[in-house]
């Protein structure tokens, strides 16, 4: 079994780092380049940054920011939001991401997975997905949770994976920021559909969440965010917790 990661997960406004529940009341919890320092000695095995505005105000990434805040991350760094085309990821990859996460553009244009993965290859595109549970099924939202592209959970996740992804991000949009346990059914069914890595997310709120997420959800790493805000446990004691249960992690 390959070592399970733990990823914090930073959203990104113009204000700084927010986070809210269910993808709305954004709350102002931090600024950037304090929170990287601080990851950088919590032990965390990647970064994700999501800039949650660019897609809703049709602008590209801000490359010069993504450059300023991957000076500062020493371990590998996934950037989203506002990425639209190929030319995109390239300028982001050069400002110093080291992943990229698609989610809107690639509903639109799937080949945009294909095309990322085939120039750039498959460990550096990740997809993002954010479902909510509707009537027993979990289907795929686009636009920072707001539109229902039409798409199952498992229809997504297989053409995703076909089209190239190296790994799936997988969000409850209903869990995000209650940290009442990841939507277990839904990581495991993205699990099960694909054989590239699901990193869990949405609904973290102790370090058993994580355990169940890996041996019952399947996931590969396991994301989180308020947890890391709002309580004192961190990253490095999350690895601490998983590797005394046997779960393979990098402890250094």
């Amino acid at each position: 079994m390959l070592k399970v990661r733990v990823i914090p997960t930073l959203l990104y406004k113009s204000v700084g780092l927010v986070k809210g529940v269910g993808f709305d009341s954004w709350r102002r919890v931090d600024t950037v380049l304090p929170a990287i320092k601080v990851y950088n000695m919590r032990e965390v095995d990647e970064l994700i940054l999501m800039d949650i505005e660019a897609t809703a105000e049709g602008r590209e990434p801000d490359y010069e920011s993504i450059r300023d805040f991957s000076r500062e991350c020493f371990v590998p760094f996934t950037v989203g939001g506002g990425i639209r085309n190929v030319e995109q990821i390239r300028r982001l990859l050069r400002a110093g991401a080291d992943k990229v996460s698609v989610n809107t553009a690639a509903y639109e244009n799937p080949d945009l997975i294909s095309e990322g993965a085939g120039i750039f290859g498959s460990q550096c595109i990740v997809v993002s997905i954010d479902c909510k549970k509707i009537d027993g099924e979990y289907r795929c939202f686009s636009h920072s949770g707001t539109k229902d592209t039409g798409y199952s959970l498992r229809d997504w996740a297989a053409i995703a994976a076909e089209k190239g992804a190296g790994e799936l991000l997988v969000t409850s949009i209903e869990r995000d920021g209650t940290m009442q346990g990841y939507e277990i059914g839904m990581i495991r069914q993205a699990a099960e559909t694909v054989g590239v890595p699901v990193i869990a997310s949405g609904g973290a709120g102790c370090y058993e969440d994580m355990y169940q997420a890996v041996t019952s959800g399947g996931a590969s790493a396991v994301a989180a965010a308020s947890i890391y805000h709002f309580t004192e446990q961190t990253p490095k004691e999350a690895k601490e917790y998983l590797g005394e249960r046997g779960i393979p992690v990098r402890l250094r």
